[in-house]
């Protein structure tokens, strides 16, 4: 069975879409068999260049990448989700729709990289250091026996991971 793994930000244009981006690329050289996918409460509608960089940089092929709503995974043909995670503070304080399935919710908070100082150079370390920092807690994420723990056994151990 695929686990599917929702991640969350308010725009879907830079913390989501590198959690989905690197969820997905540690997951296929691991064989694990995980799908991420991101939304957003309120869609931007585009995708921030230095986020698209910084996936590209580390190898991601992010072709067919779009920013979406939350509302594309609730309707009757969405996949069920097992995990849900918000990576911005204001996505995690909203009210989200219902999930079918009654999925794992989980906040891994994350500065956001597009209000970084210093131009663009500033900008592109910002989002490498948040790809990196992404990419540490997703690599824990996939290495987690998901087929065999409880639900309450993995909302604990994915709440000790936001503190890692």
């Amino acid at each position: 069975m695929t686990t599917n793994v929702l991640i969350l930000c308010t725009h879907n244009s830079a913390r989501s879409v590198l959690s989905e981006g690197m969820l997905n690329h540690w997951a296929r050289k691991l064989g694990k068999n995980v799908r991420a996918y991101s939304a957003g409460s309120a869609p931007s509608g585009r995708l921030n260049p230095f986020a698209l960089e910084a996936l590209t940089n580390a190898g991601v092929d992010v072709s067919g990448y779009r920013s979406k709503s939350w509302d594309e995974f609730v309707g009757e043909c969405a996949p069920e989700m097992h995990i849900v995670i918000t990576v911005c503070d204001s996505a995690a304080a909203e009210e989200c729709p219902y999930w079918p399935g009654s999925p794992v919710k989980v906040h891994w908070g994350y500065v956001d990289p597009s209000n970084a100082p210093g131009g663009d150079d500033g900008k592109r370390q910002a989002f490498e250091l948040t790809r990196q920092a992404i990419s540490y807690r997703m690599l824990q994420l996939l290495q987690l026996p998901l087929e065999n723990l409880s639900k309450a056994d993995l909302q604990e151990v994915l709440t000790a991971i936001s503190k890692s």
